[in-house]
């Protein structure tokens, strides 16, 4: 059996987010789905794998449910495919920050950087001066990145501060590309560059996992395998299951 996989997220205004965790969780057993899903005052994120039938009925009840009331009209949403279920139970958790930076100052609901699509970032990056940023952890990033990425060598994303004001400089480095897996930590990690007064900075829209979704393998400046919070570890190009060829998949 194959199951479907949605990686989403959305920075939204949810003050009554104590009160959604359990009819969340209530919906999502319903539904036969499995997988953490974070909530807090500034948005939800993600992770969570079901059928086809019960992943297509989550993102509808999400999206114009009466349980969030059309305010997730906006998510970021990415879809893969599993062999096997990747995760063990459902998790519905509180969070102070949707994805933890630890700077209050930043906030991507009043400023971000500039969203780049797949098909474009490939032309950013061939613009002279530009900065390209992986903000993962290390271990993300030995698994894989673009060619030319600096890696903070950051053990966890609150380090992304230190990184900034100790090797970076805005009136050095005035064009700065990043990426992540999803997009949603450049969304922080963009709006905390420009708060300390970065100029250009540029972000990846959906992450590397909408990269090796949209663009062809042969036109790609990834190199390697993404790292993903579940048992299938790792995806390629495609959102292939690392070790599995696209002829591979049924």
């Amino acid at each position: 059996m194959t199951y479907k996989v949605s990686a989403l997220y959305q920075f939204v205004p949810l003050p009554d987010f104590r009160e959604l965790k359990d009819p969340l969780h209530a919906l999502c057993l319903d539904l036969g789905i499995r997988g953490t899903l974070l909530l807090a005052h500034e948005g939800i994120n993600g992770t969570v794998s079901g059928t086809e039938e019960g992943i297509n009925a989550l993102m509808a009840e999400l999206r114009e449910g009466p349980l969030f009331q059309g305010r997730l009209d906006n998510l970021e949403l990415k879809f893969s495919s599993a062999a096997e279920m990747p995760f063990k139970r459902m998790k519905v958790r509180l969070k102070k920050e949707i994805v933890t930076l630890g700077d209050p100052q930043t906030d991507p609901l009043r400023r971000v950087g500039t969203y780049v699509s797949p098909a474009e970032w490939n032309r950013l990056l061939e613009e002279p001066g530009i900065v390209l940023l992986d903000t993962r952890n290390d271990f993300e990033v030995e698994m894989g990145t673009f060619e030319g990425a600096v890696d903070p060598r950051i053990k966890r994303f609150s380090a992304f501060k230190d990184f900034v004001k100790n090797e970076l400089d805005p009136a050095k480095h005035r064009k700065v590309a990043m990426f992540c897996t999803g997009g949603i930590r450049c969304e922080k990690a963009s709006a905390y560059m420009l708060n300390q007064g970065f100029e250009e900075v540029f972000h990846l829209k959906g992450g590397i996992l909408k990269y090796l979704e949209d663009v062809p393998e042969a036109e790609s400046r990834w190199k390697g395998e993404c790292f993903v919070f579940d048992e299938r570890v790792a995806l390629g190009h495609g959102l292939v299951e690392a070790g599995e060829s696209t002829d591979d998949r049924s």
